[in-house]
């Protein structure tokens, strides 16, 4: 999954989903839970296979190729032949079939090596390109804003295509081959080597390595099932806010405002920084926040316009107020009921953790879901990752910044401060100023694709670049909160989704479809203008954050409400250290949990919200509580993707810390911004620290953040301005 982020519509949509689903899409839901929980299997996943290669047929597969091609053969030969082996199946055939298959396949450096490695390259550019627009078609009424969905909608969603194709590039040995010819490396030769290598090498690691997993097909699906039911409840997963009642029993917020959790909820707790009547508000969805991680919302109130609900008691009515348009069949009201939601949050995480250890026994070097989103995914080890959040954490300028932020609010800071934002531009603009500037200019999804052009000469891509990145990404209304699908070959184009509600596109949609425009840019030139399709993308999804921010934090520039602010520079500088100390523990609590699953495979919905409020509240008190002065609080917790996005938290924290360095170095680079964008987007998937040293000159760290913070909190020192 590509970018999420926040966007709601004020308006009332053309849909509602209340928590009584239709009987058909009731029943097709049941149907794929108990598919997840048949398929999670048993408690130890079964163990793979081994080779049935023994150590005498590899020396004499290596005897017979050394023989025919010499010496100077001999490490890609002893490479090859053990790589084979390593993933050779009884399936495959016996020991004679394997000597036969390496002596015949091989093939010695050359014109004719050159030549398999651009089939190579071809061919895998073709099959995941096209798999890619298929598995984009197939979700399309799950993504769009199409209408009400259909059972059959969800069942398509959670349908892989391509999840025989690793099956069957075994079946077919075309993996064999790109395995006896091309090195597999470990990350530790990766990073020990990889700044040496040639663009080549780099591609031919690429290659070998996608092949270093020999996962049944089977459990790809499952895996593709577990994650997509659980991206279905997320993205209906909407609180109407017209309908939350205050202590005396008035409504805070404006009618038709449906906010999906937690991005859109956050996003309108952020807003309220510059409305001098929002504190009211702001502790009302932190509340509801707190009602969410607890399972303790009532389960009749999810998406359901027609109920009134308080969140500080609880209690639930029907609503007198009317501020929707009920699609047609939508049925009576449901019975007003307080009977908090069943554990179905955490029941989706923990199928989508048993859903992904199924395949723990087929990647002995990375045994463990977790082992293998750090090691293989984004090729930093996870001591490192964690050690980069806690300098962030365990810095004193945590609670410097917090006095200036106090000061600036004239208040104590309250827990969900740790979503201020008032060191924005945006600061100085209410959420209805915003709102009206983005819908005149964005009536329609249509509307910010022709500005492209626009957006892009402005970001500083010459007027033939805008032009060519515009023609290349298509724009259109999400069903959710807003994503970015990159293509994958080259005749493809990058698809940008956002919210856009009947009025046009407020700015939450404007915000987020921004930042997924600059995962778009970096999608389109890393995979059409690359010189090796084998290297498309980034090094991990937290470099792609990292660009995208670069994009998100000029949108106000786009929109000509920013500028002239000598220190804006400094406050930029204490925003990032805000977020990134912010969303650094929401990471470590989602890996926190991740372990502890592990720990507790057997562990119920029930016992996993326990472990969750536990492990935040631990992550809390340790960091947190000393600043904000109030211990035991779980809003960390409440982050969406720790439930549809398999551990994807971590990478927000990196694209802060990359973000940062990034932005650092296009400030200071002689070229445009869109120049040096273009240039570091076309370096592609090497390691992180190797793509680091070369699009800035050093590798990742915190220390250029905390510097920029402490000179900032001199610079603007006994600033008290909201």
């Amino acid at each position: 999954m590509t970018r999420r982020a926040a966007a709601e519509p004020r308006n009332p949509p053309r849909r509602f989903r209340g928590r009584r689903l239709p009987a058909a899409t009731a029943a097709a839901a049941a149907t794929l839970t108990a598919a997840l929980s048949a398929s999670a299997g048993a408690a130890t996943p079964p163990a793979a296979a081994p080779s049935p290669i023994p150590a005498d047929a590899v020396a004499a597969a290596e005897h017979a190729l050394l023989s025919a091609h010499g010496e100077a053969e001999g490490e890609r030969i002893r490479r090859g032949a053990a790589q084979v082996a390593r993933y050779w199946r009884l399936e495959d055939g016996d020991a004679e079939a394997y000597r036969a298959f390496v002596t015949a396949e091989f093939v010695p450096r050359g014109a004719d090596l050159d030549a398999l490695f651009a089939r190579f390259e071809f061919a895998l550019e073709r099959t995941d390109g096209y798999f890619t627009s298929l598995r984009r078609d197939l979700r399309r009424a799950t993504d769009l804003d199409l209408g009400p969905l259909l059972p059959l909608d969800r069942r398509l969603a959670g349908w892989s295509p391509s999840a025989h194709v690793a099956d069957d590039l075994f079946a077919t040995q075309i993996a064999f081959v790109a395995l006896l010819n091309f090195p597999l490396t470990s990350l530790e030769e990766r990073l020990a080597h990889g700044m040496a290598w040639s663009r080549r090498e780099w591609a031919e690691t690429r290659l070998a390595g996608r092949f270093a997993e020999r996962v049944p097909a089977a459990v790809n699906q499952g895996a593709t099932a577990a994650l997509a039911a659980a991206d279905t409840y997320i993205s209906e997963y909407n609180v109407w806010m017209h309908h939350l009642l205050a202590a005396d029993g008035g409504r805070p917020f404006p009618p038709g405002l449906r906010l999906i959790s937690h991005w859109g909820l956050r996003d309108e707790l952020k807003a309220r920084y510059a409305d001098p009547d929002g504190l009211e508000r702001q502790r009302m969805i932190a509340t509801v926040f707190d009602r969410i991680v607890r399972q303790e919302i009532p389960a009749a109130v999810v998406d359901e316009p027609r109920l009134d609900w308080a969140p500080a008691t609880g209690a639930v009515a029907a609503s007198p107020a009317v501020d929707f348009e009920p699609p047609a069949g939508a049925g009576p009201a449901p019975e007003p009921s307080a009977a908090r939601e069943p554990d179905e949050r955490y029941a989706h995480w923990r199928a989508v953790y048993r859903a992904l250890r199924e395949a723990d026994p087929y990647s002995p070097e990375n045994p463990t879901f977790v082992d293998r989103r750090f090691n293989d995914d984004r090729e930093i080890p996870e001591a490192e990752v964690r050690a980069l959040f806690e300098a962030v954490l365990d810095s004193p300028l945590g609670a410097r910044v917090a006095a200036l932020i106090a000061a600036r609010l004239g208040r104590p800071l309250e827990p969900f401060d740790i979503w201020y934002v008032g060191f924005r531009p945006r600061g100085a603009f209410s959420e209805e100023e915003l709102d009206a500037a983005t819908r005149e200019r964005y009536p329609t999804a249509d509307a910010f694709a022709a500005d492209l052009p626009r957006i892009l000469g402005e970001l500083g891509f010459p007027p033939e670049r805008a032009r060519f990145l515009a023609e290349r990404i298509v724009v259109e209304p999400s069903r959710g909160a807003g994503h970015a699908m990159g293509a994958a070959r080259r005749d493809d184009r990058a698809h940008l989704r956002t919210r856009v509600g009947a009025g046009g596109m407020d700015y939450k949609g404007y915000n987020i479809a921004v930042h997924e425009l600059g995962h778009n840019v970096e999608q389109v030139f890393s995979v059409t203008a690359i010189d090796h399709t084998l290297l498309q993308g980034v090094p991990n999804t937290a470099f792609t954050e990292a660009l995208a921010f670069v994009f998100q934090g000029r949108d106000l520039e786009l929109l000509g409400l920013a500028g002239g602010d000598p220190d804006a520079e400094h406050w930029k500088a204490l925003d990032t250290f805000w977020a990134t100390r912010e969303i650094a523990g929401v990471a470590l609590v989602d890996m926190a949990v991740w372990r502890w699953l592990y720990d507790h495979p057997e562990a119920t919905p029930a016992e996993l919200r326990a472990a969750v409020v536990a492990i935040a509240h631990e992550v809390w008190n340790r960091w947190y509580a000393p600043i904000f002065g109030v211990r035991d609080v779980p809003l960390l917790a409440v982050y969406s993707h720790m439930i549809d996005g398999a551990m994807y938290t971590p990478d927000y924290p990196l694209g802060h810390l990359i973000a940062f360095q990034v932005e650092e170095h296009f400030r200071t680079a002689d070229a445009p911004l869109g120049v040096e964008f273009e240039r570091v987007a076309l370096l592609g998937r090497l390691t992180p620290d190797a793509w680091m040293r070369r699009a800035v000159g050093a590798p990742l760290s915190a220390a250029p953040l905390l510097a920029a913070t402490e000179r900032a909190l001199g610079a603007v020192a006994g600033s008290a301005e909201r």
